[in-house]
């Protein structure tokens, strides 16, 4: 029997900017929602993308496997933008009458956007952790070759999506692969004639036809390089409700016993059948009999008997119902698979936001010891410019000083002139010139002056 795998192939996406939640910002207060984003919807989404995709933070490089483009996936992107819409920006610009309207590199222009993603990242996995939980390393590294088939399948299914970089990653449960690209609108009527189109390439009735497309190609490829005629198993829209954690116990043992008794179940599935049908049999018959005389055409049957086989219908009966509910629970544990497989994935998903969310938080934390470092500077600039005018304010009385003493005691002239020229030219101010021609004034600035007279006061209220 054909163990059958499970397919997906998710597109990440900002549910903020769905019709829904923007109806739902409109009644809170920050008019803002807070669903899931998994989008790369600009430079700083693709620097988090970048760390997660090829593990910059842990050097594990050993489980990863870059099956398109390079290790430097923000390189790749920036590349691909330049040798996709370079031709097209400059041809728009020259048509610009206006400096302000021109685009002076579309990477950033799409980045600083909030219409447009910068780049549009797949995942696909093929098999769920169930399938590779007792797969050795051996095993599972063949899922490269399959991968990269996925790769070119993509572009030859969507020629409008251009990969930049495909990432594999084998340090999970299940092997999966990143795939990061741009999905391009050609002969655009407004705008430059290139442009990135995420709305207009994905939509919901491509993304139907992507996936049974995918899905297809995919087993295929895994069935060539596994020597293998596996099947896929059938696309589930979700599962019908959710699954505590307490009910998850003894899942894995409960589906492997389930395994070894599937042949048994289905022939004696066809066997309660086929009793089903005769027991309905003789119980009309035996309805039907009537006391009679014995002769060569009847047989009497003596209601000892007639209890015995109606007790024996009523056995195969029940029979019947326990195998049924067997089946039962054979589908409930098909269900209950897919549920796991979705909570697995969905705890992928929000393990990878969490990583973007303490990549935030790094961020945040550098900007903060940054903003330290230059208060630091800045008090120690404050503190250097306080000391330099203390020097000058020592020197500036060393200076009146100077000029009090040549004109009250000494009536130097020249002293006297060179004072009168500084006041008229507002070098020396009222208190400066009152100063400098007083003996009895001592040598003081305004600020000093007035912090004795609010001195003054105080004392005189004592």
């Amino acid at each position: 029997m054909n163990e059958a795998l499970a397919y997906s192939i998710h597109l990440g996406s900002d549910k903020n900017r769905t019709l829904k939640a923007k109806e739902i910002a409109k009644n809170n207060p920050s008019e803002t929602t807070s669903f899931s984003n998994n989008a790369i919807q600009n430079k700083a989404g693709l620097s988090k993308a970048n760390k997660h995709n090829l593990r910059d933070y842990n050097n594990r490089r050993d489980l990863i496997r870059v099956v398109y483009g390079t290790n430097n996936l923000y390189n790749d992107v920036q590349r691909l933008y330049f040798q996709e819409f370079e031709q097209s920006r400059l041809e728009y610009n020259a048509k610009q009458t206006r400096e302000d309207r021109k685009i002076k590199n579309y990477f950033n222009h799409i980045s600083d956007s909030k219409l447009w993603d910068l780049a549009c990242e797949f995942i696909i996995e093929l098999g769920d952790m169930d399938y590779w939980n007792d797969k050795d390393m051996n095993y599972r590294i063949k899922m490269v070759d399959v991968y990269k088939e996925q790769v070119e399948d993509l572009m030859k299914v969507v020629p409008q999506f251009k990969v930049a970089n495909a990432v594999i990653h084998f340090d999970e449960t299940s092997p999966h692969m990143h795939l990061i690209g741009l999905p391009i609108s050609d002969n655009n009527k407004r705008g430059m004639k290139k442009q990135v189109a995420k709305s207009k390439i994905f939509t919901k009735e491509s993304l139907t036809r992507i996936q049974d497309e995918m899905r297809k190609r995919c087993i295929k490829s895994f069935n060539k390089y596994y020597e293998q005629t596996a099947e896929l198993k059938k696309k589930q829209k979700g599962r019908n409700q959710d699954i505590s954690v307490k009910d998850m116990n003894g899942y894995k043992d409960f589906k492997k016993q389930l395994k070894k008794n599937e042949q048994r179940l289905a022939k004696a599935n066809l066997q309660t059948e086929n009793l089903d049908n005769a027991s309905k049999d003789i119980t009309k018959i035996l309805d039907n009999l009537k006391p009679t005389l014995m002769n060569k055409n009847n047989m009497v049957i003596s209601s000892e008997n007639v209890q015995r086989i109606k007790n024996f219908t009523k056995d195969v009966k029940d029979t019947n119902k326990t195998i049924r509910s067997v089946k039962d629970l054979e589908l409930a544990i098909k269900d209950f698979e897919y549920s796991t497989n979705e909570i697995e994935r969905e705890n992928r998903s929000l393990k990878y936001q969490l990583e973007q969310k303490d990549d935030e938080i790094n961020e945040l934390k550098c900007t903060i010891k940054e903003k330290d470092e230059e208060i630091n500077e800045l008090n120690a600039d404050k503190e250097e410019l306080k000391g330099q005018l203390h020097k000058f304010k020592e020197f500036w009385r060393s200076l009146l000083k100077r000029f009090q003493e040549m004109i009250g005691f000494h009536n130097d002239e020249k002293y006297k002139y060179v004072s009168d020229d500084l006041y008229k030219n507002g070098i020396f101010d009222d208190n400066d010139n009152e100063i400098v021609n007083d003996l009895d004034r001592k040598v003081k600035t305004k600020e000093e002056i007035k912090e004795d007279k609010i001195k003054k006061k105080k004392y005189e209220r004592f």
